[in-house]
């Protein structure tokens, strides 16, 4: 049965990892920039069309504030990064902001970080995939038709191909990601080329105009869109904690690795935003929250059957011609990249539960890595959120981004305040000036980033609270009471656990040891279990059974009796026809009267070789185990009788060996099968 199961899943995922291959699994920089920077890369196809959407709100003529906000995300892009650089030297361990916030502002902060990372990394998954999906839809109907059927699946494959192992997927979504930056960086070069040979682009919807649901925005009402727009266009940063959380997947020298890769993500993906954003406007790109009433063809709405592509294949359509070759290949790198982009938070959510369940507030299943070498049980648990995720909002990117972005905030400010705590109290004691001269510098860098961080947090609650934002808040807070509950169980599991330094009353030898075995007739099992009891050499034993079928009673009595077993039968009246209820209370009794006694229960059990067998059968020892487990004083023992289905069976016969019951086998007595001439001579 065991071969049967195994075999699809080692079609899947492959052959088990040894422990000790864990080293051939770390990446070098080639395989970590797409391993841990697909999602900042990859926001670039959606983040610059976030920021046009927002300012279609006041009409075209906002869309000359674009380049602005652009700049102000640079700038937030490069504060972060080069603070996330210093916290990869200062915590290598793989902790990232929960490490951070949990040793320099307390395990609460750290709950908090924790909390909002959970979130964020389920939302990368959704609106990546959902992205994905709309994109490819531009090229193959079919995903316009059945966006949440593709985002699951596609969700599940990605789950797939990480349960692989890290490296694994590392050499599968390389290559995309490279194509990706590749053809965006083509596009860039040919539209800055055609611009200064004086051709003009003009991008599919550059005839469209746009209905602006707000026209003449007074002041406030103007900084306030900007500051929407700013916080839309903040996704680009998402997905750059990831790295300093994955540090152990590193090679060495690890956070030297780690910090290249930072700097390596955040030129390419600045360089990236910058770059469409500029070529939107040059090509006259028109984008719309409600596309189908407010972009206007001839003064008319384009009307539902049409679809609005994103920002990227509008400006490649532009610059390389629809349908031409290189439109095509950015078109399927984009969709394909979007995609992997979910593996940035693949391999972030698994690490950090493990790191999480280490500290008691997850499952400790988390910690445990599977057959690959992965966190299987952490990748299986992100894919069932994003799944539900998806499905609730359809696919839809536009209603999901809503929700993202503060939990990545969250996390970006707290972990930064917790930097400047740490230099310090390194700079207390650190007493080399060139030491202190660069723990001054590096202090400087998180306290701009905390600050600059901070204050966006505040724009991004303030402007996409109640566009969504308050979905992730309120799953950050659910997952903070689960984590904290979880947390208060294990250690009240732990207190209960602890050996007492004195003697305690559990150490104490029980007065009496009475031991029963369970009967339903004589059968082979029966015969095993009470041979097996015998050996525990208890101060009582007896045999127990049920009387449910007075014919069936007076036939086990009777051979029972024609046997001569030397063991008392003991038979309890059943008139409901229950098993597990009258054995319960009898063992109570037996406790009520003697305190201080043991009772030890033996239940003989047969074991199936297949699972349809298993429908065959009641399990009724199985069901009074789980009640027996309850029950103070009392020990239960299950005595296993392998049937010929059993795969254990199986292997003997093929073997056509004797096989001996556990025990049968006494010193100075061999099965005829298994007597040999030792080397001493003797039998």
């Amino acid at each position: 049965m065991s071969k049967l199961t195994d075999l699809p899943k080692r079609i899947l995922i492959g052959r088990a990892l040894r422990s000790d291959r864990l080293g051939e699994t770390l990446l070098p920089k080639r395989l970590a920039l797409p391993v841990f920077a697909s999602d900042p890369l990859s926001s670039v196809a959606y983040a610059p069309g976030e920021v046009l959407l927002v300012l279609s709100i006041a009409g075209v003529s906002a869309y000359h504030f674009s380049p602005w906000i652009a700049v102000a995300v640079v700038v937030l892009m490069f504060t972060v990064v080069a603070s996330y650089r210093q916290n990869v030297h200062a915590y290598p361990s793989g902790g990232g902001d929960y490490e951070v916030a949990t040793t320099n502002l307390g395990p609460r902060a750290g709950l908090t970080v924790a909390s909002a990372l959970l979130v964020d990394y389920v939302l990368t998954v959704a609106v990546s995939v959902a992205s994905g999906v709309e994109n490819l839809g531009s090229a193959v109907p079919f995903f316009v038709e059945h966006k949440v059927l593709g985002a699951i699946g596609m969700i599940v494959l990605l789950m797939l191909m990480n349960l692989r192992g890290v490296r694994e997927s590392g050499t599968i979504f390389a290559i995309p990601t490279y194509a990706f930056v590749f053809g965006v960086f083509c596009m860039l070069a040919w539209g800055i080329f055609r611009i200064a040979m004086g051709d003009e682009m003009h991008a599919p919807t550059a005839g469209y105009t746009i209905k602006a649901e707000h026209t003449g925005l007074a002041s406030f009402a103007l900084v306030f869109l900007l500051l929407r727009a700013f916080s839309s266009g903040c996704a680009a940063l998402t997905g750059v904690e990831a790295i300093s959380n994955g540090v152990p997947a590193f090679r060495k020298p690890k956070s030297k690795n780690a910090a290249t890769t930072l700097a390596l993500m955040g030129v390419l993906a600045v360089t990236m935003f910058c770059g469409i954003i500029a070529l939107a406007l040059n090509t006259n790109v028109r984008m719309a929250e409600n596309p189908a009433a407010d972009l206007l063809v001839n003064g008319k709405p384009v009307g539902a059957g049409y679809t609005q592509d994103p920002v990227i294949a509008q400006v490649a359509s532009a610059v390389f011609g629809d349908g031409s070759i290189p439109f095509v290949f950015l078109a399927g790198a984009t969709a394909l990249v979007l995609f992997l982009a979910a593996n940035t938070a693949y391999n972030g959510f698994p690490v950090l539960g493990s790191i999480l369940a280490q500290d008691r507030y997850l499952p400790r299943q988390l910690h445990t890595r599977g057959d690959r070498l992965a966190f299987s049980n952490g990748i299986v648990l992100l894919a069932a959120f994003a799944c539900v995720l998806v499905y609730i909002y359809g696919a839809d990117s536009t209603r999901l981004i809503q929700l993202y972005i503060v939990g990545v905030f969250v996390s970006f400010t707290l972990s930064q305040i917790g930097m400047v705590r740490h230099w310090n109290r390194h700079l207390a004691t650190e007493t080399d000036p060139a030491a202190r001269r660069r723990m001054n510098r590096a202090r400087a860098i998180n306290t701009f980033g905390a600050f600059f961080t901070g204050l966006v947090l505040v724009v991004v609650l303030l402007t996409k609270f109640t566009h969504g934002a308050w979905v992730a808040v309120l799953g950050m807070v659910i997952f903070y009471g689960v984590m904290t509950a979880i947390r208060r169980h294990y250690d009240r599991v732990s207190s209960e656990l602890a050996a007492a330094e004195e003697r305690s009353e559990e150490e104490v030898k029980p007065s009496r040891v009475h031991s029963i075995v369970l009967v339903s007739k004589v059968h082979k099992p029966t015969l095993r279990a009470l041979s097996y009891a015998k050996l525990f050499r208890s101060d009582t034993l007896e045999a127990l059974s049920i009387n449910v079928d007075p014919a069936d009673t007076k036939a086990l009595q009777a051979e029972w009796h024609r046997r001569g077993i030397d063991v008392p039968l003991k038979v309890l009246d059943s008139p409901y026809r229950e098993i597990t209820r009258p054995i319960i209370d009898y063992v109570k009794s037996l406790r009520r009267s003697s305190p201080r006694d043991v009772v030890s229960i033996f239940i003989p059990e047969y074991v199936v070789g297949h699972w349809y067998e298993h429908l065959l059968h009641n399990q009724s020892a199985l069901r009074l185990k789980g009640r027996l487990l309850f029950t103070p004083g009392v020990m239960v023992t299950s005595v296993p009788w392998q049937l010929e289905s059993s795969e254990r069976a199986k292997l003997r016969a093929r073997k056509g060996a004797e096989w001996n019951a556990p025990g049968s086998v006494r010193r100075g007595e061999v099965g005829p099968a298994k007597r040999r001439r030792e080397p001493s001579g003797r039998v």
